[in-house]
């Protein structure tokens, strides 16, 4: 179900980005926004795994350093059918996780110091098959595709909105279609923002899935959910130094907020993921 709905929000992203481009360049101002931003997110695909491995410090460790893990890691890689990741550690007591890598051959599991010391092994093993749920559904493939989308929507509507101050968007209708610049001005706020809000539905959307299919995994959706509500609440007294761009990688969202701010967060509620878990809150 998750999987559709992602599906349903990456097409609701193209039906944005055709219409902003529609309105400003028409097919020429489409065409050049979406290479544009292609190119961008090039880089981002073929190595955010370096660079988030590097940007939070991470060491990588053997199976002899780390054997807790790596026992638990390949096993589930076995029953997932793919390949066992790359382990990482994270020298910060704050307790996270993430999975990184463009397929499942070329895939990094990153935990920090402070999640090893806090959970116990059954909800650690929770934590690394919802990391592995990730590598196997590609999700990393999944939100490139939303980036590129919603950059080109972006890109376009501040094509538009420049276009518009010196004398007309450049598409079929021209200015007096359009509205001039007022409407130009409001596209250039409202289509970014909508193309955001999607985005961030995928990446809610796609972390439900990672839950599903690592409880699936271990047959145990207790354990994971105990180790989401540890990890809730341990991270809001020790939380990690994170950047909006690379918060949706964690399995807990380093960036909390309340408000309108739950309204741009990269992960669900952990309350509503315990739900979906095991039908009821955690007692």
């Amino acid at each position: 179900m998750n999987t559709f709905k992602s599906t349903l929000l990456l097409v609701g992203l193209m039906l944005v980005l055709l219409a902003v481009g529609e309105r400003f360049g028409g097919q020429n101002g489409l065409i050049l926004a979406f290479v544009i931003s292609v190119a961008m997110n090039f880089t981002a695909y073929f190595f955010s795994d370096k660079i988030a491995l590097k940007m939070y410090r991470a060491q990588p460790v053997t199976r002899d350093q780390l054997p807790r893990a790596y026992e638990v890691v390949e096993r589930l890689a076995a029953k997932d059918g793919i390949p066992v990741p790359k382990i990482y550690v994270i020298p910060t007591e704050s307790p996270n996780a993430f999975a990184t890598g463009r397929s499942p051959q070329h895939a990094s599991v990153a935990v920090t110091h402070g999640i090893l010391g806090l959970l116990d092994d059954e909800e650690l093993e929770g934590v690394l098959a919802h990391e592995l749920g990730h590598v196997k559904n590609r999700d990393i493939l999944t939100s490139s595709i939303a980036a590129t989308l919603a950059g080109a929507i972006t890109l376009i509507a501040r094509m538009g909105y420049w276009a518009s101050l010196f004398g007309g968007y450049g598409g079929r209708g021209g200015r007096g279609r359009n509205g001039g610049g007022l409407g130009a001005l409001l596209m250039l706020i409202v289509a970014p923002i909508a193309a955001a809000l999607i985005q961030l539905a995928i990446s809610r959307s796609r972390e439900y899935e990672a839950d599903a299919t690592g409880a699936h995994t271990t047959g145990n959706p207790y354990a994971l959910a105990r180790a989401l509500q540890k990890l809730e609440d341990y991270s809001k007294r020790v939380p990690l130094q994170a950047t909006a761009s690379t918060a949706h990688l964690f399995i807990i969202a380093p960036l909390i907020g309340g408000g309108v701010g739950s309204l741009f967060s990269t992960h669900p509620p952990t309350k509503e993921r315990i739900r979906r878990l095991i039908g009821r809150d955690l007692v």
